[in-house]
Order: C-alpha cells, then sequence, then structure tokens
C-alpha cells in the first residue's frame, strides 16, 4: 500500500481540524473536512464508547468518499461524576451543542466534591481504502475548576486545568495544549502504527 499523503477528517468542527492540522503539520499529509469533497454527512453516534462511536463515523464516510478517512470521537470523563459527560460530552447539557452550558454543567455537578480529577479521552479510527482499519488511543489528565477560564480552544478546554501549565486549556496556546493534550496522544499511536506499517515516513 502507498504511503498516505491525503486524509478525509470526519468531521464539521474546524477546531478539531485545527488541532489535526497542527499535529499532523511535520508528516506532509494534507487534511480536508468531507464538505471539501461534497460530503455533509451527520452520523449518528449510537455506540456506547469513543472506540464504536469514531468507527461509525469514519466507516460512513468512507463509503462516500474515497480516500482514507479519519474520525475522531473524544470526551471529558469526571472520575466523581462516574466518568460522565463521557461519550455524551458534546450534547452534555442537551441540544444542540453548546460549550458553555455543557461547561456550567459539569461545574455545577461537581460543586462541593473534593475529587475534581478529570481526563480527556481520544479515540481514532482511520479507515483506508479498501476497508482496513487502524484505531488509536490517547489520554491527558487533569482537573476541573469552578469557572470557566480563558477563550482559546473549545469544548470543556475552559474548564480543565493542568498543574503543569498553571492554567486550563483555554488559557493555553496552541503549543501548550497540543504538546500534551488527549488528541495529542491518540495521534502520536496512530502514527506510531502507521509508521510501522510505512504508511508514512
Amino acid at each position: 500500500m502507498a504511503e498516505i499523503s491525503r486524509i478525509v477528517l470526519a468531521t464539521g468542527n474546524h477546531g478539531k481540524l485545527r488541532d489535526f492540522r497542527f499535529l499532523l503539520r511535520d508528516t506532509g499529509i494534507e487534511l480536508s473536512l468531507p464538505i471539501d469533497h461534497g460530503v455533509d454527512l451527520d452520523v449518528e453516534e449510537t455506540g456506547t464508547t469513543f472506540q464504536a462511536n469514531a468507527l461509525l463515523k469514519a466507516r460512513a464516510h468512507a463509503e462516500l468518499i474515497d480516500l482514507p478517512i479519519l474520525a475522531d470521537d473524544s470526551g471529558l470523563v469526571v472520575s466523581a461524576l462516574d466518568g460522565r459527560p463521557g461519550v455524551y460530552s458534546a450534547r452534555y447539557a442537551g441540544e444542540p451543542c453548546d460549550d458553555q452550558a455543557n461547561n456550567l454543567k459539569v461545574i455545577d455537578e461537581v460543586q462541593g466534591l473534593a475529587d475534581r480529577s478529570a481526563a480527556f479521552v481520544a479515540v481514532l479510527a482511520l479507515v483506508l481504502p479498501g476497508g482496513r482499519e487502524i484505531v488509536a488511543e490517547g489520554r491527558c489528565e487533569g482537573r476541573i475548576v469552578d469557572d470557566e477560564r480563558g477563550t482559546n480552544g473549545f469544548g470543556y478546554d475552559a474548564i480543565f486545568f493542568r498543574d503543569d501549565l498553571g492554567c486550563t486549556f483555554g488559557q493555553a496556546t496552541d503549543e501548550q495544549k497540543n504538546a500534551r493534550s488527549h488528541r495529542a496522544a491518540a495521534v502520536a499511536d496512530l502514527l506510531a502504527q502507521l509508521r510501522a506499517l510505512e504508511l508514512v515516513v
């Protein structure tokens, strides 16, 4: 199989596209969105795990676009909330998706709790033309703070505090966040697998 030079990121989220372009900047891989190929697909995330949802999205787009398809399912896992919001992270406060409403709901639910530990988890599913599937995972530890801090990033970044940074991901630069993020760890895992298969340099 030839080296991968182009990947379609199965999302409409431009924040994710920006993160992935940063993380893959040294690979020479060109990233595009489904809409760039005339596809506007909203895949229902019916899986109960991040991996199941990532594979659902990647497989659905692979049926319509004959290029490598990369899907990401990620979310916030809060220890004291029994792992919530988990796979429901994007719509935790209800429809439509609203980052601030989600943040405020988590802040409210951890009020008075001593354990604020949390993790971002990301699972990547890459479906190649021909049907081969590669799954990668990354995790990033932190804790939940009492208020939104910073406007960089998206999702739960503004309430996810990293002690090594002394700030939330919402206050961190792209470089600081992407050096430590769950998505960075997942991309590193994916690239290691692709290099072992000689699909990237």
